[in-house]
């Protein structure tokens, strides 16, 4: 099983002015390497450039600039490298499906956080020092820097990662053989609906409330926000110091809710996988789900434009995403795999308006949260008629009808 174990890191002053340049040297190679292709695809030969030719570059830029490329790891440049690779392999694949392509861009400092060392003992070192009690991570150009190791690192780590969040830096280690933790068996099954009024409703009824963590935060967040955009657009290195202070308050709001939602999302999970054997789910496209509704043009005024619902629309995309369903089912396939438990999409079609009695179905059976029959009369909760259809779908064998 593999596995990403996210610590915090305890950098000393130089130490973090090492691991900004390291940021910002890995930004100017991504961004060379993005013109150079670019140019070259410009050019009337309409030359096409690969990792590989880039990647055997890198011996001649680092001769070139040993005090900024050639500072850092040979390995951690060319992830870097095929980091714009996979933009650019993702790019061509939209393409060719016909979708909205989105070419590769260039990045700023401010967004480019990540560096990646693909393989443990190359360029950097976990643990880089076993003797003593505090835990370190050693990288290329930095030293051994201080690490927050807040739990065990189980499995053999493949690949080390250094992330900016803000003012404050992560390592993340991807581990393979990580061994599973079996939980007892509880002999229990349920199916589980996805809703916006409440998190999620069990086939047996019980519901857990939506937190809506974006929807608290909106007005310190919109505060924060106006008081951004009264300060002119500015580079980093120009910006005044109540104009920086603007911009990481936007960022830590951001940062809060993001958090708030993963550990919602860690502890709901945590809650079904302990209780069930089996747990059956929608099977959502929540990227389709969230998609704008087409205008309607007005076929009596040309150039006009007929109600579409956009409004309504928009609020109900803004409760789905701050309700955060896919890092929530994320996240429960990762428990689950763990704790040897069985997760079984569904197909959600009609779920909520499936009669689980007499199985008629019917737009008309659904009425807001409750659910009335219009064939056979049985009434319930709408989300637990939901749950208890993708149960069904998923073959779980549930008690009769309450």
């Amino acid at each position: 099983m593999i596995r990403a174990y996210k610590f915090l890191l305890r950098p000393t002053v130089r130490q973090s002015q090492a691991l900004g340049e390291m940021l910002r040297d890995h930004c100017s190679l991504y961004n060379g390497a993005l013109q150079e292709r670019r140019d070259a695809y410009r050019h009337s030969s309409k030359t096409s450039i690969k990792y590989g030719q880039q990647s055997a570059q890198l011996k001649e830029i680092r001769a070139f600039d040993p005090e900024r490329q050639g500072r850092w790891s040979f390995s951690s440049q060319q992830a870097t490298l095929r980091r714009l690779d996979k933009a650019f392999q993702a790019f061509f694949r939209r393409v060719k499906a016909g979708e909205k392509p989105g070419y590769p861009r260039f990045r700023g400092v401010n967004w480019f956080d990540t560096v990646e060392f693909p393989k443990d003992g190359d360029g950097c070192r976990w643990d880089s020092t076993p003797h003593d009690p505090v835990t370190r991570v050693r990288l290329q150009g930095v030293g051994h820097v201080r690490v927050h190791q807040h739990r065990p690192v189980k499995g053999r780590v493949k690949t080390v990662s250094i992330k900016r969040e803000g003012r404050q830096w992560y390592v993340v280690l991807a581990c393979d053989n990580v061994p599973a933790e079996p939980l007892p068996a509880t002999g229990a099954v349920t199916g589980i609906d996805m809703g916006v009024t409440h998190f999620l409703t069990t086939s047996e009824g019980a519901h857990v409330e939506n937190p809506r963590h974006g929807k608290r935060n909106a007005d310190v967040l919109a505060d924060a926000q106006r008081a951004l955009k009264a300060f002119p657009r500015r580079k980093r290195e120009n910006r005044t110091a109540k104009h920086r202070r603007a911009v990481e308050k936007v960022a830590k709001l951001h940062r809060k809710v993001r958090r708030q939602r993963l550990d919602h999302a860690h502890k709901a999970a945590l809650a079904l996988v302990r209780d069930y054997d089996q747990i059956a789910h929608e099977r959502l496209n929540i990227a389709n789900m969230v998609r704008t509704p087409k205008p309607k043009p007005d076929p009596q005024a040309p150039g006009a434009f007929l109600p579409n619902g956009a409004a309504s629309k928009a609020g109900l995309n803004r409760s789905i995403l701050d309700a955060g369903w896919g890092v929530f089912l994320g996240i429960l396939a990762q428990k689950a795999e763990s704790a040897a438990r069985a997760l079984i999409p569904v197909d959600p079609r009609n779920t909520s308006r499936t009669c689980p009695e007499c199985g008629h179905v019917d737009g008309e059976n659904r009425d807001g949260e409750k659910f009335q029959c219009t064939a056979c009369d049985h009434r319930d909760h709408a989300d637990r008629v939901g749950a208890w259809n993708v149960a069904l779908r998923a073959g779980l064998a549930l008690p009769d009808v309450a």
